[in-house]
């Protein structure tokens, strides 16, 4: 059975606002990701439809907290929780969160475009 570990998948994104660590498994990817300071990523969706992100997410969060925001509600969720992020989110992050997270993998690449590209803007 496929699998990741933290331990044993490198860092591929090391920026001021996050560490992520990123492995396939199927066609899902896993994503171990740390926030060392509060981040509000919104302006790297900018060019995805709404200017959300328009891949769901399952995941767990290790420590801290993150709110997921979409147009007519926010969900907060805090260590220990398991949370399911639908289509058309923006997430928000504070200091200190950590999180494991599944998405699958051909939705998350296009997102990931339009994340990058924007992300070489700044």
């Amino acid at each position: 059975m496929p699998s990741a570990s933290l331990a044993a998948t490198p860092v591929a994104v090391e920026i001021p606002e996050l560490i992520g660590r990123y492995a396939a498994v199927g066609d899902y990817t896993v994503a171990f990701e740390s926030f060392p300071q509060d981040v509000d990523p919104a302006p790297y969706f900018v060019g995805l439809p709404d200017d959300r992100c328009q891949c769901p997410h399952w995941g767990v969060v290790q420590t801290g907290e993150i709110t997921f925001r979409w147009a007519d509600h926010s969900e907060t969720f805090r260590a220990g929780d398991a949370y399911y992020a639908g289509p058309g989110h923006l997430p928000m992050m504070i200091a200190g969160t950590a999180v494991v997270e599944f998405s699958p993998t051909a939705e998350l690449d296009k997102t990931m475009a339009v994340v990058g590209a924007n992300l070489e803007k700044v």
